[in-house]
């Protein structure tokens, strides 16, 4: 099941999309300027591509990644000021 909705956040929509695969779902939260992955993404790729990125662990849903703690980051989002640590919802309002 593909499950694709938009996201309405203070400074603007943001996407988020959830894919059920056989053993957790994929989630992705994108911006216009970079997007936040559940850990099934890989964070070397995002780097070596030069994204803007922020992991979320542990999520089964959207709703629970918005509502997340960022546990690792990219080195372009560093460079933005992206912290480990920080809200999802925070992080996607400067990604818009």
């Amino acid at each position: 099941m593909l499950e694709v909705k938009e996201i309405k956040l203070e400074k603007g929509s943001i996407i988020g999309i959830k894919i059920e695969l056989p053993n957790a779902p994929l989630i992705l939260l994108k911006g216009k300027k970079g997007f936040i992955m559940c850990g099934y993404l890989d964070m070397a790729t995002a780097n070596k591509l030069g994204d803007i990125v922020a992991v979320v662990r542990g999520v089964k849903n959207i709703d629970e990644a918005l509502n997340a703690e960022i546990s690792e980051v990219s080195n372009k989002a560093k460079e933005i000021g992206i912290k480990k640590g920080m809200k999802a919802l925070e992080v996607l309002n400067m990604l818009i």
